[in-house]
């Protein structure tokens, strides 16, 4: 059994927890997530055997005592055959590190990944009376605003303005007049009045759920807008949305800017 250790936020550990879960379902081991055992209870894996936090406690002071051996994916681009190795021979192990990259076992396995982190009943019920006001026929833009933490990450390199993110919007609505937007974020002080009247005419939505209810939003969502973000990147997944990553603040925004997740998935920062 390969027990996942956390790798930063929620969809961090979606992700990376994904390719731990197709290399062993390719190599016939289970792989359990340590976090969705005890953590962010939002999502159909919760519910699925050794996922509770008896399986997590044990699996931590195993590893931490050296019952089990850990091993280290830290390192990007790194050769990580000696630890598949490792995984092989080892009835248990614990691994740790957001550089484990198997993207063709990823892909292989996709849908199975999708249906472990499906959402519970709960979180779809609450999302789906934000997503019932958008009007009829309307095209639903998802836009991630990344604050907070993005002011360092990368040196403030994606850290947008509302400028930034106005300005795109206008030029999406000009590709597809018939928008509804649906801005999600970790900005608490966002200027929301001055969005509702800078896209006057527009129908804008701030959801006000918690960050798997946003993800949820987004995942509904028919494109997606935000800046280099696992966040988006798993909303983009569910359902192979259209993302557009917001690399160059002055770019303009055409149909061709977007992306899908089976590419973009492959250039995580």
């Amino acid at each position: 059994m390969i027990f996942v250790k956390g790798s930063g936020w929620m969809c961090n550990n979606i992700l990376q927890y994904g390719h731990f879960y197709a290399w062993g379902r390719e190599h016939g081991q289970t792989a359990v997530s340590m976090r969705f055992a005890y953590k962010f209870q939002h999502f159909h894996i919760c519910d699925t055997p050794h996922h509770n936090f008896l399986t997590y406690a044990i699996a931590k002071y195993a590893a931490k005592w050296g019952f089990i051996p850990t091993l280290q994916f830290n390192d990007p681009g790194a050769d990580y055959s000696a630890e598949e190795q490792i995984m092989l021979s080892h009835r248990h192990v614990a691994v740790v590190g957001w550089e484990a990259r198997w993207y063709d076992l990823f892909l292989k396995y996709k849908q199975e990944i999708i249906d472990l982190f499906a959402f519970k009943p709960a979180v779809v019920r609450s999302c789906q009376q934000v997503l019932q006001k958008t009007p009829g026929g309307s095209c639903r833009l998802g836009v991630h605003i990344r604050r907070g933490d993005y002011a360092t990450w990368y040196d403030g390199k994606y850290l947008f303005n509302d400028d930034v993110f106005l300005r795109l919007i206008k030029q999406f609505i000009a590709l597809h007049p018939n928008t509804t937007i649906y801005i999600c974020g970790n900005d608490s002080s966002l200027d929301k009045r001055r969005y509702q009247q800078e896209l006057n005419g527009t129908t804008v939505i701030f959801p006000k759920g918690d960050a798997a209810e946003d993800l949820y939003v987004l995942s509904e969502c028919d494109y997606l807008i935000g800046p280099p973000s696992t966040f988006s990147l798993t909303a983009s997944m569910y359902h192979d949305t259209p993302l557009y990553w917001i690399m160059d603040a002055q770019a303009p925004l055409t149909e061709s800017s977007f992306g899908h997740f089976d590419d973009l998935f492959q250039q995580i920062l």
